[in-house]
C-alpha cells in the first residue's frame, strides 16, 4: 500500500515538473525566441506589413480594402470611382450578418466554395460583369476574371494590370488628371512574377491608391 502511495505521489511529481518545464520551454521561451528573431530579421512582416502614407498607417500590403464613398438606401456600398476599385469580396459569411462577406471584413476569412453551377454564383458574375463594363465605359468580353470573382480568401490586396488599366481613363477623368498620366502610374505599380515564375503579374491596389492621392495632391 505505501509503495503503491509512493509510486503515485513519485509519477505525479515527475509529471507536474515535465508540465512546468514545457511550459516554460513552450509557452515562454520558444515564443519570446521566435518573436526576437523575427523582429530582428523581418520586422516589416513580422508587424503586418504595414503601409504607411505621410507618417499614417493606412493599411497592410497584405489586405485589401474596399474604397467606398458611403452606402445606398438598401446599405450597399457605393464605390468611389476617384480610386481604383479591388476585386470583389465575397467569401465566408460575415460574423457580423452571417451572410456573404463583401466588405473585406477581417474577422472571416475563405472561399464560398461556390462552384461555376452555382446560380447564385453565376448571377452574381454577370451582375458585377455588367457594372464593370458599364461603369468604365468596356464590352463585357473586356472585363478580366479577377473583377468580377472574388480570391480564395476574400481579402487579395492585389488586381491584376489589366483590371487596373481597364479603370484608369475613368479614374482620370473623376480627378481631372490626364489620362497617360493615370496609366503610367499604374505601369510603375505592377509587380511582376515572384522569383520570375510563379504567379502572375499584379498592382497592389492599396499602394496604387497612395500614389495616386498623392498625385492628386502634388505630393507624388
Amino acid at each position: 500500500m505505501n509503495n503503491s502511495v509512493s509510486n503515485t505521489a513519485r509519477l505525479l511529481g515527475a509529471g507536474l515538473r515535465a508540465l512546468l518545464v514545457l511550459t516554460v520551454l513552450c509557452g515562454v521561451l520558444y515564443p519570446l525566441a521566435v518573436t526576437g528573431v523575427a523582429q530582428a530579421a523581418f520586422p516589416d512582416q513580422a508587424n503586418g506589413s504595414e503601409v504607411s502614407s505621410h507618417g499614417k498607417v493606412v493599411g497592410s500590403s497584405l489586405l485589401g480594402q474596399r474604397y467606398d464613398k458611403g452606402t445606398d438606401k438598401a446599405g450597399n456600398p457605393i464605390p468611389d470611382l476617384r480610386f481604383f476599385q479591388p476585386r470583389p469580396s465575397a467569401g465566408l459569411g460575415s460574423n457580423k450578418t452571417n451572410g456573404v462577406n463583401t466588405q473585406y471584413d477581417l474577422q472571416v476569412s475563405g472561399a464560398s466554395n461556390q462552384g461555376a453551377t452555382n446560380t447564385d454564383l453565376v448571377k452574381a458574375v454577370k451582375q458585377r460583369k455588367a457594372w464593370v463594363a458599364r461603369t468604365y465605359g468596356v464590352p463585357e468580353s473586356k472585363v478580366p476574371a479577377d473583377a468580377v470573382t472574388s480570391s480564395g480568401s476574400g481579402l487579395d490586396p492585389d488586381i491584376s494590370p489589366e483590371y487596373a488599366r481597364l479603370q484608369a481613363d475613368r479614374i482620370a477623368k473623376e480627378n481631372g488628371l490626364p489620362a497617360a498620366t493615370v496609366r503610367k502610374l499604374v505601369a510603375d505599380h505592377i509587380s511582376g512574377r515572384a522569383l520570375g515564375f510563379m504567379g502572375e503579374p499584379r498592382v497592389n491596389v492599396l499602394e496604387l491608391n497612395i500614389a495616386l492621392k498623392d498625385l492628386v495632391h502634388g505630393r507624388g
